[in-house]
């Protein structure tokens, strides 16, 4: 058992020390003034976002662009609240702003795509810039896509930054070492040649690459994964084009979730789409940290009972705990979030427990989403 949790735990030191590595081989960039302006679509979906929306449409409002430039894409998924009248409010009181108000059409099992592919068929730009609804956006939000892209013609798709809002709640607090993890292992990907994380909260895509690789087609059968997917066929046809985005002009921010049962909803809900990856490091990667979260909690109970030693425990929690926060610890800095750094301890401790539960409660249970059931 000991030489077996040695290597399991060294593979995931080497892991996370490759990510570790790659953060710092992905430059930072800073927008610069650019004459051309690229022209974008914004597409955002929603579904009962009354109490987001109105932050989002402020955000919009007071994007640092050409009116001219870009367009606004919002789709209505069905929602049951204001936030259609909360939308159609601003776009009569926004006349110089090129928005459209769509309604979705549901033809696959996954609304979020079928809303992402309504707007791109409407829409009247080259580039095709995602974001949700309860998010907000810098107001140096598309200087900076415009600028990155002026300086990387080649890119075809575009991985931006996101991080939340921080409270002094504690399932906050939880959430943002999450998030903070997996952007510094999205970084981390692209520095070491191997993208396999995006957020569809902050993505930019030629529409042209959309449809060369037959957009949503394939996946649309799973709920979630407008993002991954897409990074994989688009990584697949046009592997030189993928870019990251490592720029504080361009984080997104949004909001974590508000109780722990939406919390284990949504990561279930993203767990689901891992079984469709085609990206080799995706799998292996998922698999390696599921099963060093896992084997913490099995040799915990071990030692319950006597029958593993708490000093090897200590130890090897202790290794974990140090690569770990060396990722966490960088992305909080790019982020300028340091000062959550602080529970870093209590969420080391509890976070094995929150992996391995939703791993497996993906496996075999259904999960709710925006009001809806989506079943195995």
């Amino acid at each position: 058992m000991i030489i077996l949790s040695i290597l399991i735990l060294a593979f995931y030191t080497v892991l996370i020390g490759s990510l570790n590595y790659g953060f710092n081989k992905v430059p930072p960039f800073k927008a610069k003034t650019h004459s051309k302006k690229n022209c974008f679509s914004i597409v955002i979906p929603f579904r009962n976002e009354a109490d987001y929306l109105p932050e989002l449409l402020r955000s919009i409002s007071e994007l640092d662009y050409d009116k001219n430039q870009f367009e606004i894409l919002l789709i209505n998924d069905g929602s049951t609240d204001t936030s259609e009248a909360l939308v159609s409010d601003f776009i009569n009181t926004h006349a110089d702003f090129q928005i459209s108000l769509l309604q979705n059409k549901r033809l696959s099992n996954s609304p979020k795509k079928d809303a992402i592919s309504l707007a791109i068929s409407k829409s009247k730009c080259d580039w095709i810039l995602t974001t949700d609804a309860d998010c907000v956006l810098p107001k140096t939000w598309l200087d900076a896509f415009n600028s990155f892209i002026e300086q990387h013609t080649s890119c075809q798709f575009i991985v931006a930054p996101i991080t939340y809002f921080t409270t002094s709640k504690f399932l906050n607090m939880f959430q943002w070492f999450d998030v903070m993890s997996l952007q510094g292992a999205t970084v981390g990907g692209f520095g070491i040649h191997q993208p396999f994380l995006c957020n569809g909260a902050n993505l930019g895509y030629k529409k042209q690459a959309f449809y060369d690789v037959n957009g949503f087609a394939e996946n649309d059968v799973i709920a979630s994964g407008d993002d991954i997917f897409l990074l994989e066929k688009i990584s697949n046809k046009y592997p030189e084009s993928i870019q990251y985005l490592k720029s504080t002009d361009a984080v997104i921010y949004t909001h974590a979730q508000p109780t722990l049962k939406d919390l284990i909803s949504q990561r279930k809900r993203w767990a689901s789409k891992t079984k469709a990856y085609t990206n080799s490091f995706s799998k292996i990667t998922g698999l390696l940290v599921l099963s060093t979260n896992a084997l913490l909690i099995c040799l915990f109970i071990f030692m319950s009972f006597g029958d593993f030693s708490p000093t090897y425990f200590t130890g090897l929690c202790v290794v974990k705990f140090v690569v770990d926060f060396m990722l966490i610890y960088k992305s909080a800095l790019f982020f300028n979030q340091k000062k959550g750094l602080k529970w870093y301890v209590i969420v080391a401790m509890l976070y094995p427990l929150f992996c391995t539960h939703v791993a497996v409660a993906s496996l075999f249970t259904s999960y709710s989403w925006k009001d809806r059931k989506f079943t195995k």
